[in-house]
C-alpha cells in the first residue's frame, strides 16, 4: 500500500507545529523530492514562529515585571485615528491572560491588514477583558484631537467588562483611578499596548469601510480618512461631509474656499 500523497503531506505539515523525531526521519528519507521540499518549507515556517514567539517574551517586559510584584491583571490602551481628516479616533483597553503567547502581536502599523484581522480574532478570544472606546468627529473638532483620543482612551477603559489593577498606555495619562504608566511608542515595547493598538486600529478600519458605503466619492474605504491626493480631490469637488473634521486644515481651506463662492 502507498504512503500519503504530497497534497495529503502538505496539509498535514500545515496543521502541526511539532514533528517527533520518527516523522521527521521518514519525510527526510522519503524518495520523493517534493516531500523533502515541503519539510524544508515547514522548518522555515517554524522558524519564523519561534522568532515572533521570542519577540513576544521580549516585548512582555513590562507586564512580567508586574505580574512578578502580585499584579495579574494588566491592561494596555492605544487609539487609532489622530491624523486622519475624518472619522473618528477608537482606542482599545486590552487585558491579555498573564499566560497568553500570541506570536506576531505588534504595533498595528508594522502589520498588513491580513495579519492585524488574524491577531484581532485572537486576541479577543483569548483576552480577559477589553474595551473599545470612540469619539465622533465633531467632538474632535469640539475638544481638539489629544483631548479626543484621551477621551476615547478613558471610555475604552470604563466599557471594560472587569477593570485591570495597572495600565500600561501609549504615551498618555488618563483620569483615572487606577495606577499607570506611560510608555513612548509603548506599542512597539509592550504586548498589551500593541494588542490595543490592534483592536482599535481593526475596529476603526471597519468603520471607515462602513463609512465608504455612506460616502463612496471619498475613498474611505482605501484612505481611511487620511489626506491621500485622491481623498484631498475629492474635498475639493465634493466639499465636507458629516465625518469630515472640520477643524483640521485641509478641511477647513476647502470650507473657506466653499464660504468665499
Amino acid at each position: 500500500m502507498s504512503g500519503p500523497s504530497i497534497a495529503e503531506i502538505r496539509k498535514q505539515l500545515e496543521q502541526v507545529d511539532f514533528l517527533s523525531d520518527e516523522t521527521r526521519r521518514k519525510l527526510n528519507s522519503d524518495s520523493r523530492k517534493g516531500v523533502r521540499h515541503l519539510l524544508e518549507i515547514w522548518d522555515r515556517r517554524q522558524h519564523r514562529r519561534q522568532a515572533l514567539i521570542d519577540r513576544f517574551h521580549k516585548m512582555n517586559h513590562f507586564e512580567n515585571d508586574l505580574y512578578q510584584k502580585g499584579i495579574r491583571q494588566v491592561a494596555g490602551i492605544d487609539e487609532a485615528g489622530r491624523g486622519p481628516l475624518a472619522g473618528p479616533v477608537i482606542a482599545a483597553c486590552v487585558m491579555l491572560d498573564p499566560d497568553a503567547v500570541l506570536p506576531g502581536v505588534n504595533d498595528s502599523k508594522q502589520l498588513t491588514a491580513p495579519e492585524r484581522d488574524r491577531l484581532f480574532d485572537q486576541i479577543v478570544a483569548s483576552a480577559s477583558a477589553y474595551g473599545i472606546g470612540r469619539v465622533s468627529a465633531r467632538d474632535i473638532d469640539r475638544i481638539n484631537i489629544y483631548e479626543a483620543a484621551r477621551l476615547a482612551m478613558t471610555r475604552a477603559f470604563e466599557h471594560m467588562a472587569r477593570h485591570p489593577e495597572f495600565l500600561l498606555i501609549d504615551a498618555m495619562k488618563l483620569p483615572v483611578s487606577v495606577p499607570q504608566l506611560s510608555l513612548i511608542k509603548g506599542d512597539a515595547r509592550s504586548n498589551s499596548v500593541a494588542a490595543a493598538s490592534i483592536l482599535a486600529k481593526v475596529t476603526r478600519d471597519r468603520l471607515m469601510n462602513d463609512l465608504d458605503q455612506r460616502y463612496p466619492e471619498y475613498g474611505f474605504a482605501g484612505n481611511k480618512g487620511y489626506g491621500t491626493p485622491q481623498h484631498l480631490a475629492a474635498l475639493k469637488t465634493y466639499g465636507a461631509c458629516p465625518e469630515h473634521r472640520l477643524s483640521f486644515s485641509p478641511v477647513a481651506a476647502v470650507i473657506r474656499t466653499e464660504d468665499r463662492r
